[in-house]
């Protein structure tokens, strides 16, 4: 089972993140895998945090002009591009394409532009959705 955790760059909820994450451990056993995009703050940081400190499977999606890493599903010669904003957009689908499920945090009333195209395309594929504050 492949689950994704996305969210604004400003959720800090780290005891409601650790928990869900928990919990889909409890839920899938050693067949689940955290999915994130590689943010270094907010939910992509926590999720990835606490996903690799519980023993979870971990993969991570970040924007092609970013480095790439160990946690990269797509090859190295994806990233290290010349900064475009859309390159967010393209790693959201790519996520969404990617889980079974998603859950995205997001503090009450907070505007997320990037949460909500995520969440946009995962509904377009017929994903099954939560959304956490």
């Amino acid at each position: 089972m492949k689950v994704a955790v996305v969210g604004s760059r400003r959720y800090n909820n780290r005891k409601k993140i650790k928990e869900f994450i928990y919990m889909c451990i409890q839920e899938f056993g050693k067949d689940v895998t955290i999915i994130s995009g590689g943010c270094r703050q907010g939910a992509d940081y926590l999720a990835k945090k606490y996903a690799l400190e519980l023993g979870a499977q971990y993969e991570e999606y970040p924007p092609f002009h970013d480095v790439h890493n160990l946690y990269c599903v797509l090859p190295e010669n994806c990233y290290g591009k010349e900064y475009n904003v859309r390159y967010f957009f393209v790693r959201n689908k790519q996520i969404a394409k990617a889980c079974d499920r998603m859950a995205a945090f997001v503090q009450n009333g907070e505007n997320s532009p990037g949460t909500l195209s995520t969440l946009k395309y995962a509904k377009q594929y017929n994903k099954r959705v939560m959304v956490i504050d």
